[in-house]
């Protein structure tokens, strides 16, 4: 492998001109297609497999025309202090509102308050709900405008509304911290790199990849029903990595440059080895994200693979766009250890001091001896620090967010504190029960049945009559937990409703099924929590075999594997001590604690795993790079310390700048996931592979590369060291002793 990388770095660089404009019509086509596509909608939410969604599929079949998945929105209007919403004012206000509700053009039904038991016991409060034929995304904003306009037409006449539901959804939006965390990358790459064109370099590629990714999602995302949060996760991602891939081939070069090398056989030398590392580091994320498919939830599956298409770009990019650009920069890239001119370098009285610097031991020299000296000393207060930051993973408690997670300042909230004081808590988290009585021979004696069953059970504030279609032989009958969507009592009634109809199926015959938005979260909890381990053993096991053919050693890759899941568990701790237990949640704009999203666990999972291999290739193979070539284990270690530290440790600043940029979004899961993908990296980079790593490698000594000699023979040799390319070099040495004995 690293020959053939090694002849497509020096390719790209002759040939600069061709890769340049082979990449940047790529980015325009993939933009063309975005501004030509048709916006796309909310990606559909479905979870097959789930009793929640066979009934949501039921639904669809039996009640014809009703848009079960069309947007909802309630209008909840509050009578200021001494009123009532029945008092004659107010009643013709709420009227008007409804009246001009129903005249819109996407609107299915307005239920009027007055005539469906919209009006709380003490008459303070009354809601509307509005049901539209499509999704929150679907919407036009002819009909959001129309919507919004009603309720301020209504605060016209003296009353407090607010507006729930997802017919308000928008596009989250990632704020400005996001160009903060470019801007914190940025500088970190100047300060690494010594110049502003080399620093520049990393960013533009990262750039370019994101462009295409993310206007290729754009571009196929009504085809494929993509939803919005899909570009947003691949863009952070494809943005970290994209920076980080190219943040190591540009150093390698500059390396190779110090070694003396010109510039040609620098870019080939330096994708030959670097580059070797960027294939596997970028391979092991791809198969942690596509991986995520086994969980069968679509969503899922289609944000896994989208950002691990992004990721691809941004391996091929790093491999031919940066020795291309590096062509056209030619001499102001400068060597390692050598800055511009704009940054203070290339004045000859620092002539001496830059050599008297290089003589001198880098940080990472130091600190890797200082490892090698007291191994198990680092290892245990490693080890005894990540396990203290996972303690609270122990108490996490899993859940999807609804409007009572959103901020205090939004409408959405606002109407959901408005309906639980009027309603009761549970009333924002109604279950629906579809009762399938279709081989029945008396359906109206199975519904009534179920309806007596569901009343006498305990946490249940209101069983609504049962509601059958057209048929006669399918009905619904809507729940009131007493208590809130997210909390363990309205989790046990949705399990005792499930007994109960097991129950009746045994009996009659007849299918009863829990739906709706809690009931929903519950299965999705369920299906995540079961497919957690057979995703571990998928992921972790074809990296595992992954690194084996990269390292050539068994317990180089399991110490990988291992420290991994430390890092998880201690970012998971950070999660929920942060949104769940509400540390530091005024620092992080958390306005609201609560169950941390369901995905999150099993997406941190498949991310970090990826992004944590990344660091242990890049570090690892420049310690077996100079294990190969002759070194003693320890002094590997530290020589592999010396050359990658400080690129590793720039990468890691980088990577969690991007991911910090993404808490300041809009949307509380992408917040969460960047938080806990910031955190992930920080563990893993300075704990894991900073000081773990190399302890374990001091401790295991010769043990480490360790490999059944069976297994070398049968393993391919990918030679991500450039031990090939060393090859070359002993050959080009020997043609030019053969050549001066010649002329002797």
């Amino acid at each position: 492998m690293a020959t053939f990388l090694y002849r497509l770095g020096r390719f790209s660089f002759r040939k600069r001109h061709f890769v340049a404009l082979f990449w940047v019509a790529l980015l325009a086509l993939a933009g063309a297609g975005a501004a030509g596509a048709p916006a796309a909608g909310n990606s559909s939410f479905s979870i097959p497999g789930t009793e929640a969604q066979k009934a949501f599929d039921l639904l669809d079949e039996r009640f014809p025309g009703t848009s079960a998945d069309g947007a909802t929105a309630r209008v909840v209007f509050k009578a200021p202090d001494g009123q009532k919403m029945t008092d004659p004012g107010n009643k013709a206000a709420v009227s008007e509102a409804v009246e001009e509700l129903s005249g819109g053009s996407e609107v299915v039904q307005v239920s009027d308050p007055y005539q469906g038991g919209g009006v709380s016991r003490d008459g303070s409060i009354a809601y509307a709900s509005v049901t539209y034929e499509v999704s929150g995304m679907e919407l036009e904003e002819s009909s959001r405008e129309a919507l919004k306009a009603a309720a301020e037409d209504a605060r016209a006449s003296g009353l407090t509304v607010e507006i729930g539901g997802d017919a308000l959804q928008a596009v989250p939006e990632t704020g400005s911290a996001e160009i903060i965390g470019i801007g914190v990358a940025a500088v970190v790459l100047v300060i690494t790199l010594g110049s502003l064109l080399a620093a520049g370099l990393p960013l533009l590629t990262a750039i370019v990849g994101v462009g295409i990714g993310v206007a290729s999602i754009t571009a196929l995302a009504s085809t494929l029903d993509l939803g919005s949060t899909t570009s947003i996760l691949a863009s952070m991602i494809g943005l970290a990595v994209g920076i980080d891939y190219a943040l190591f081939v540009v150093s390698r070069y500059r390396a190779e440059l110090a070694e003396g090398r010109t510039r040609e056989e620098a870019a080939g030398r330096a994708v030959g080895t670097a580059g070797s590392a960027v294939v596997f580091a970028g391979l092991t994320v791809v198969i942690a994200l596509v991986g995520l498919s086994v969980v069968n939830i679509p969503m899922l599956t289609k944000m896994g693979i989208a950002a691990a298409g992004t990721v691809a770009v941004a391996v091929l990019i790093a491999l031919t766009l940066i020795p291309a650009l590096l062509g056209y920069a030619g001499r102001r890239v400068r060597p390692a250890g050598e800055k511009s001119k704009l940054l203070g370098g290339g004045r000859a009285k620092d002539a001496k001091d830059a050599k008297d610097k290089s003589e001198r031991p880098n940080m990472g020299t130091r600190w890797a001896s200082f490892v090698v000296r007291r191994p198990l000393a680092v290892l245990l207060l490693g080890v005894v620090g990540l396990g203290a930051a996972a303690v609270p993973a122990g108490s996490l408690e899993l859940g999807l967010p609804d409007d009572g997670s959103q901020p205090v300042s939004t409408t959405q909230r606002r109407a959901y504190d408005l309906l639980s004081e009027g309603f009761g808590p549970g009333f924002n988290g109604p279950l629906v029960v579809v009762v399938d009585a279709e081989g029945s021979d008396d359906p109206q004696a199975v519904f009534k049945q179920a309806g007596d069953e569901i009343k006498a059970l305990d946490n249940v504030v209101n069983v609504a009559p049962a509601a059958p279609n057209k048929a006669g032989d399918t009905a619904t009958i809507a729940v009131i937990p007493d208590a809130k969507p997210s909390s363990v009592a309205t989790e046990d009634l949705v399990h005792d409703i499930r007994a109960a109809g097991a129950d009746i199926k045994d009996g009659t015959g007849a299918d009863v099924l829990v739906t709706g938005a809690t009931a929903m979260n519950i299965d999705v909890s369920q299906k995540l929590n079961d497919a957690l381990v057979p995703y571990l053993v998928l992921v972790v096991g074809l990296a595992f075999l992954l690194l084996i053919v990269v390292f050539r050693s068994i317990l180089v890759p399991l110490k990988a594997a291992l420290g991994f899941l430390l890092s998880v568990l201690a970012a998971l701790g950070a999660v929920v001590a942060v949104y769940q237990w509400g540390w530091l949640s005024g620092l992080m704009g958390v306005e609201e604690t609560g169950p941390i999203m369901s995905m999150m666990p099993i997406f941190m999972v498949g991310v970090v795993f990826g992004l944590a291999m990344d660091y242990e290739v890049f570090l690892v193979t420049r310690i077996r790079e100079a294990h190969v070539h002759g070194e003693k284990p320890a002094q590997a270690v530290v020589t592999g310390f010396r050359y990658s530290a400080r690129v590793v440790t720039a990468a890691a600043i980088i990577m969690i700048a991007v991911f910090s940029g993404f808490i300041g979004s809009s949307d509380s899961m992408v917040k969460m996931i960047g938080f806990g993908l910031a955190t992930a990296v920080l563990f893993d980079a300075f704990v894991v592979r900073m000081a773990i790593v190399p302890a374990v490698l001091a401790l295991l000594g010769e043990k480490a590369w360790w490999l059944p000699k069976w297994l070398d023979r049968a393993l391919p040799n990918v030679d991500v060291e450039g031990e090939s390319l060393a090859a070359l070099d002993r050959a080009a040495d020997k043609d030019d002793e053969d050549k001066e004995l010649v002329r002797a």
